[in-house]
């Protein structure tokens, strides 16, 4: 397999699950700053040019929470997921998708504003409001999601490379993860773990 990826972004959280299942893969580093990302050869792998996307030798998979979900699937062995509980998987794929379609969307106010709007000033509205958003989002999964010691309960699973990689973004976007006892345990203990340090390292 091929996994391309960008350092300091959302793809991290994927391999880390590579790395956690002992998988396969060459890792390719897209390279943002020259806008690798937005050429034909890398739009070729994935047209939306974003990253993560990871080459199979059925296809390309594209979104973390597809990346995350196939990868616990492919290695049941590492028991990466609830897979034998259908309801468990679907609270997972639950908690992965408020990451993505929430979480990540509020990070993404800070630096991609031209996504939603076009004038300055809604640029400079939207950075103002990340400090706001991101904080809420993670007074929910604080209180409301994380169960303990993992995201799931006992049991570690790929929602942990998740969101130890989305808790990473929150000193950048003004948070102070300090107020957050919980995620913030959850981020020393993901940072003292072979598999997380490999894809760090690789970063």
């Amino acid at each position: 397999m091929k996994f391309f990826y960008g350092p300091k972004t959302c793809a991290l959280a994927s391999r880390i699950a590579l790395e956690e299942a002992g998988a396969s893969y060459e890792p390719v580093r897209v390279d943002f700053a020259s806008g690798e990302q937005t050429k034909p050869a890398y739009l070729a792998v994935n047209p939306k040019g974003r990253v993560p996307a990871l080459v199979t030798d059925r296809g390309v998979l594209t979104e973390n929470v597809a990346i995350l979900a196939f990868v616990a699937q492919s290695h049941p062995e590492k028991k990466l997921a609830p897979l034998a509980d259908p309801f468990a998987f679907a609270e997972m794929q639950a908690f992965n998708s408020y990451l993505a379609s929430t979480v990540h969307v509020n990070h993404a106010h800070k630096h991609r504003g031209a996504r939603w709007a076009t004038e300055e000033s809604s640029f400079l509205d939207m950075r103002r409001k990340v400090p706001e958003t991101m904080a809420a989002s993670f007074r929910l999964i604080e209180t409301e999601f994380f169960r303990g010691p993992w995201v799931m309960g006992e049991a570690y699973s790929v929602a942990d490379a998740y969101l130890f990689t989305v808790t990473r973004w929150l000193e950048g976007d003004g948070v102070d993860v300090a107020q957050f006892p919980r995620v913030a345990d959850h981020m020393k203990r993901m940072g003292e773990r072979p598999a997380v340090q490999a894809a760090l390292a690789g970063e």
